[in-house]
């Protein structure tokens, strides 16, 4: 991601708030209170075109931080792998109905992760 990409999108994002912890008591496997974040998110943010679709962005938050890279080839599951290990940026990309998708980026740094929509990217 470019930097005049991350400067444009700051000026259109909007903090999101919220909790992706265990949320035991809704219909959550054991599965996932067993799991652990794998890496740290830092701010969370969502561009406008994403927050639109109405839809439940937390689900999707916490698939990515957990791990669960979404509709990914096997070779960019791969990447997202060694970036965990060497410091790089992860990409995830969900399906979330209509023939629509997502995508979360977490930052090299860490320091952000952003849900957005392919197109916004």
């Amino acid at each position: 991601m470019s930097m005049a990409f991350v400067v444009f999108l700051s000026l259109k994002m909007i903090q999101l708030d919220m909790d992706i912890g265990c949320q035991s008591g809704r219909g959550a496997t054991m599965a996932y209170h067993i799991m652990e974040p794998r890496f740290p998110l830092g701010k969370t943010v969502a561009t406008p075109g994403a927050l639109a679709l109405g839809i439940d962005l937390a689900s999707y938050m916490h698939r990515h931080h957990f791990g669960d890279w979404g509709d990914l080839c096997d070779e960019d599951k791969q990447a997202n792998e060694e970036a965990l290990e060497q410091g790089f940026r992860i990409l995830s990309c969900y399906r979330v109905g209509g023939g629509r998708r997502i995508y979360i980026i977490t930052e090299a740094d860490r320091s952000s992760t952003c849900i957005l929509l392919p197109e916004e990217y």
